[in-house]
């Protein structure tokens, strides 16, 4: 079995194990610029053994960002973003910045832009209609990537990731439900995937070789009418094909339609409904249980799905989903999975690899509440352990 504790080739990179720190919203960039907290969030985990950490979410355009708080990759932006990656290379691990176009998911209000979507739709989080592309514009979103993937490396990162879940841009125009198009980029499977494959391209043209490139592609979208396994394995297949990326990470759900497909466990939904202002928070506490679903938590809950894409494909596979434990790390790789991704663990405990190091087992404390979502409005943390 591979010992995920040793060191590991992706890409052009090696890490120094096969652990890599999920991207989950930090919350701390008031300015949409790195702050001394954003530093300390990500030092921390590295400081706990994490082969790599994930910078997220690192917006592509200032309309791609889901609030305007949030980081977008210009030249402003690199200063602070090389004392980040500095911090985190002292520590001995690499860094990665997720870089995506939240398209549909934008809040176009926050924003003061609109929202981009394969198709017109309202947007509850912007209250007003998305735009649709044109060609123009999604010429302009595949050099966007490319440009960002250019302003990580003059950052001192040692990766991009890719986004393509949760339908956000590009993961709504792979979903057949949110893509009504009937150009170019619409109907086929093979015309939704043209701005996955075309964005994949340009960022491996310029930043391939140099920096390793990754891609988080949705699996399932987990709402009826979405993006499906049998779909997606056809996606991932033209990507691999392509050659522009040096791994996949597996995912699910869709922040704009069922966030907690990806997440399982508790649907903290007073809790959310309190964190937005009206009228957001009646809607959420009128028909939270129709947005947030529960589903049970289990470990490795995304296993039988990536089983389908380990099955299909030879290139390096990432898996996510309640990676929690030693045990199930050791499941991964038994399962043939080249990494793991952790997200709510590290939260709770950002030392947890050091902790699974030693001779007695060491259980993660954290409980699936998932209380510490809401939270990424005012600081990503865990609520129940104090940092």
């Amino acid at each position: 079995m591979t010992d995920v504790f040793a060191p590991a080739q992706l890409g052009p990179i090696t890490l120094r194990n096969r652990v890599i720190k999920a991207a989950t919203f930090e919350g701390r960039t008031p300015d949409a610029l790195v702050t001394d907290d954003l530093i300390e969030f990500h030092r921390r985990v590295a400081a706990g053994g994490v082969g790599m950490t994930t910078v997220a979410y690192c917006a592509v355009a200032p309309e791609g960002r889901t609030d305007r708080h949030q980081i977008w990759m210009r030249p402003d932006a690199v200063p602070g973003l090389r004392r980040l990656t500095a911090a985190v290379h002292a520590e001995g691990a690499a860094v990665s910045a997720q870089i995506g176009h939240a398209g549909p998911v934008a809040n176009a209000a926050s924003n003061r832009l609109p929202a981009l979507s394969p198709s017109r739709l309202f947007s509850p989080l912007g209250m007003r209609l998305t735009k649709r592309p044109d060609a123009s514009d999604l010429d302009r979103i595949v050099e966007v990537h490319a440009n960002a993937a250019r302003i990580a490396e003059q950052s001192g990162f040692d990766a991009v990731e890719i986004h393509f879940g949760h339908n956000y841009l590009v993961s709504s125009f792979l979903s057949p439900l949110l893509n009504r198009r009937r150009d170019d980029y619409g109907r086929s499977l093979e015309n939704r995937a043209r701005l996955a494959r075309r964005i994949a391209r340009a960022v491996h043209d310029a930043v391939g070789g140099r920096l390793a490139v990754t891609a988080k592609l949705n699996m399932d979208d987990g709402v009826p009418g979405g993006l499906r396994v049998e779909e997606s394995l056809q996606v991932a297949r033209w990507l691999e094909a392509d050659g522009g990326l040096d791994a996949l990470e597996l995912t699910a759900g869709s922040s704009l339609l069922n966030p907690m497909y990806l997440f399982t466990g508790n649907a903290p939904r007073r809790e959310f409904a309190n964190a937005f202002p009206a009228p957001l928070k009646w809607g959420l506490r009128l028909g939270g249980r129709a947005f947030l679903r529960e589903y049970p938590y289990r470990p490795a809950y995304l296993l039988d799905s990536a089983r389908h894409f380990r099955h299909a494909l030879s290139m390096p596979l990432i898996l996510l989903g309640g990676i929690a434990d030693k045990p199930t790390m050791d499941l991964a790789m038994t399962e043939g999975f080249e990494f793991v991704a952790m997200g709510r663990a590290l939260l709770a405990e950002p030392e947890l690899l050091e902790r699974m190091r030693e001779p007695i087992v060491h259980q993660s404390l954290c409980t699936h509440c998932n209380k510490c979502m809401p939270t990424i409005y005012e600081g990503t943390r865990c609520v129940l352990v104090r940092s």
